[in-house]
């Protein structure tokens, strides 16, 4: 099969879209089919990519880094028609995003769309909660022009389902369990944010900003320092708040944005992942850390109400329960019996969410879509 990926954002730029999309294109390859990117061009791309179509891109406000595609409706229609995909998946509900579903639809080549994105939540985190629905109306219109919405939670499907998207469809988050693991703990690095054997240490990792309810986190910190004076806490990550929180905060250690091994050091070197974000689709994040053997607080929906067993790999909280998080926090540090437990166990809970079989369901409902799709023009020419 020939299969179509149009997304705004790719690595090296570091997100969980970026990652996750990666992830999609590189398993639907191991399965052996032919997969065309389609996504703005990057500083380090040469003049041509092999089996990628490379659009203009214009920087994102508030995101310094990553950019936003043209709406390149004539390239991608010389593109696709001449090697017209079986199925296109549209990662990103950018310009670029709607107009490779514009012309995907022309075509009639079967469309999957990725929600990977809150945008009606962003607004309010931004300061705009007036604009929550009209976020949401934009969502809506952008996905029901396609055949299936992907969300990673059945917690996601249900409420769109209850809010007029018309094919809302799960399909799991993998997590590179090679990758993350235990065994990556690092005692020179822990040595070097000032925590020794006995130490706790709690972390975040993710982008450093206002979406991301930060404040809540050090809040948490505060108070497991004082049942736990010797506490470290660590920031991974970048963004426009790394500044202002280093400045107000100078006992918190940034160690900046982590790749590959050295993120996987980072996260295995943890006692405790605070999650405090009310934002998130999914939170890759939250595998990552029980990938690692980390306990898991984070509030309870996206990632954490898919896959985190309260009391067994962390906490889950009631959403928007501030003083709640804080409390679990506390007790957590209180008990590193427990921790020691839950270490154990976050692993396995999360092992089934294997790259290769998210692609293999991947790869089978695509191909269900453009079957779909073969059928009903086969009718309607009958």
């Amino acid at each position: 099969m020939r299969y179509a990926i149009v997304t705004e954002t790719w690595p090296p730029e570091i997100n969980g879209v970026s990652l996750t999309v990666e992830g999609l294109a590189h398993g639907l390859r191991k399965r052996g089919h032919d997969i065309g990117l389609v996504r703005p061009r990057q500083a380090h791309d040469g003049e041509r990519v092999d089996d990628t179509l490379l659009v203009r891109g214009f920087p994102l406000p508030r995101y310094p880094g990553l950019r936003f595609g043209a709406p390149a409706l004539r390239a991608l229609a010389q593109h696709w028609e001449a090697s017209t995909p079986d199925a296109v998946y549209i990662a990103t509900e950018g310009p670029l995003g709607w107009a490779a579903r514009r012309v995907a639809r022309r075509l009639g080549v079967p469309i999957a769309t990725g929600l990977h994105t809150r945008f009606d939540h962003y607004m309010r985190d931004y300061g705009f909660p007036f604009l929550e629905p009209l976020a949401l109306r934009w969502m809506r219109r952008f996905h029901n022009a396609g055949d299936a919405t992907l969300v990673a939670t059945r917690e996601l499907q249900d409420w769109l389902a209850h809010r007029h998207f018309t094919h809302p469809m799960r399909l799991a988050r993998a997590v590179d369990g090679t990758l993350f693991h235990p065994t990556k703990r690092d005692a020179r690095l822990r040595t070097a944010w000032g925590a020794g054997d006995g130490t706790l240490v709690a972390m975040h990792v993710g982008r450093i900003a206002a979406e991301k309810n930060l404040a809540l986190a050090i809040e948490a910190f505060r108070a497991i320092e004082r049942v736990r004076p010797d506490a470290r806490f660590v920031f991974v990550g970048e963004g426009p708040l790394r500044g202002p929180l280093a400045e107000a905060n100078p006992d918190l250690v940034f160690c900046g944005l982590q790749r590959g091994e050295d993120l996987a050091r980072h996260f295995a070197s943890g006692d405790l992942f605070l999650f405090p974000s009310r934002s998130e689709t999914f939170g890759n994040v939250t595998l990552e850390a029980m990938a690692s053997g980390v306990p898991t607080l984070a509030y309870d929906y996206g990632a954490a109400r898919e896959h985190l067993r309260n009391g067994e790999h962390g906490i889950r909280v009631p959403d928007g329960d501030a003083a709640a998080f804080v409390t679990a926090a506390v007790r957590l540090a209180q008990d590193p019996i427990a921790l020691r437990r839950m270490r154990h166990a976050t692993r396995a809970a999360v092992e089934h969410l294997h790259p290769d079989q998210v692609a293999a369901e991947f790869d089978a409902l695509l191909q269900l879509l453009a079957l779909r799709r073969r059928d009903h023009a086969q009718r309607a020419l009958a």
